[in-house]
């Protein structure tokens, strides 16, 4: 999947621009807070129907704006011309519209677009609550399997009238027992496909962790669910008195976690700075990998501001990745360090495009100017 050009108007601190890419590597160089990631949350946007942050939509709009606008145009791997359209306005919410067609379900546009996103906040995928973990987990299977967010669905709504019944203290078992039976049918599809999930990543995400680290540390994911050890009417029948008590469903995969090691210790207790941040990065990548083979596409790869707490070796590991090859297809990456980009512009073929950000603004420096800049740039400071 290639994003050709983007227009922008009113999102964040973005004004309104309009650039065009290179299907290679895309580099952001400017300081911190200039509108580098808004760009990269614009693309996230277009292409999984939500930002980035957990922030109300209506906060994506500039100040003083009424409304955002977003446009895409995309190439597929097979060549199909695509243009995305999004749109927020005050109070009335978001429309998402393909090639001119607004969507009935905002939720079928998931998985059209692939797209990995690496950012700082990552760490929470380590150190951050189940929840982190499993959105992230329910996010990259949906974009492979549609039917998955379909059971997502079914299961939040009879988990929510389960819970409408246990806060109003109703104690009939067939009326638990009727909500419970479309519960079970769609926990098991996605307990099911959670574990064929966990199966898949976790040697892809312990070959990019001793990439990444330059060593043969092995990381790795573990499923943990209450269904692993019982079925899910079993732990119903089991604390449902307990579930009435507390006014909630205590149990269930949406309860689900995955544990994230290293070697024979856990990263949440454990992991330095550097390591958290090269587990995250190589599972993103892993996750890159998996939507490539299983979905058929290749997603766009958007790295924001990933060097930052990591050793000059293992900076040096992920430019090698990142700037050799094929694998990745069309990458967007920020910086507030010149040199990281410099080095990896240096090292690529073909037409990479090279941006200047400063507050919402974006100019293109043409490739001649980086060359003649990067003959002078000394290697990064890595």
């Amino acid at each position: 999947m290639i994003l050709n050009r983007i227009e922008i108007l009113d999102f964040k601190n973005i004004p309104d621009t309009r650039l065009e890419f290179s299907p290679g590597v895309n580099c952001l160089v400017g300081l911190n807070g200039m509108g580098k990631s808004n760009l990269l949350e614009a693309i996230h946007m277009m292409c999984l129907a939500r930002g980035m942050s957990s922030m109300p939509e209506s906060a994506l709009i500039r100040h003083g704006a009424d409304m955002l606008a977003i446009k895409g145009d995309f190439t597929s791997d097979a060549g199909t011309e695509q243009r995305v359209a999004v749109g927020i306005v005050k109070g009335k919410g978001k429309s998402l519209k393909l090639n001119g067609k607004e969507y009935e379900r905002i939720s079928a546009h998931i998985g059209a677009f692939p797209l990995v996103c690496v950012t700082p906040a990552d760490s929470m995928l380590v150190s951050g609550s189940a929840e982190e973990r499993r959105r992230l987990t329910d996010m990259v299977i949906s974009q492979a399997d549609p039917v998955y967010l379909t059971h997502l669905i079914r299961y939040s709504r009879s988990l929510e009238s389960r819970n409408r019944m246990l806060r109003a203290g109703v104690r009939d078992d067939l009326l638990y027992e009727s909500v419970e039976s479309a519960m079970t049918i769609a926990a098991n599809e996605i307990h099911a496909a959670r574990r064929r999930w966990v199966a898949d990543i976790a040697p892809r995400l312990s070959s990019y962790y001793s990439m990444i680290a330059g060593n043969e540390e092995r990381a790795n994911l573990e499923y943990r669910s209450v269904l692993n050890d019982a079925t899910l009417p079993e732990v119903f029948a089991d604390r449902r008195a307990k579930d009435i008590a507390l006014g909630y469903t205590s149990q269930g995969i949406h309860r689900d976690d995955l544990g994230t090691s290293l070697g024979d210790y856990s990263m949440r207790r454990l992991g330095s700075q550097g390591q958290v941040k090269s587990f995250t990065l190589a599972l993103r990548l892993a996750i890159f990998d998996y939507l490539k083979t299983t979905g058929g596409k290749t997603p766009i790869l958007l790295l924001d501001d990933i060097f930052d707490k990591l050793d000059a070796s293992r900076v040096e590991h992920i430019l090698q990745m990142v700037s050799s090859g094929d694998n990745f297809g069309q990458i967007f990456i920020t910086d507030t360090n010149r040199g990281h980009i410099d080095y990896i512009l240096g090292r690529l073929e073909g037409n990479p495009k090279l941006f200047e950000v400063s507050h919402g603004s974006f100019t293109e420096i043409p490739p001649g100017n980086i060359h003649t800049e990067m003959q002078t740039a000394a290697e990064p400071e890595i």
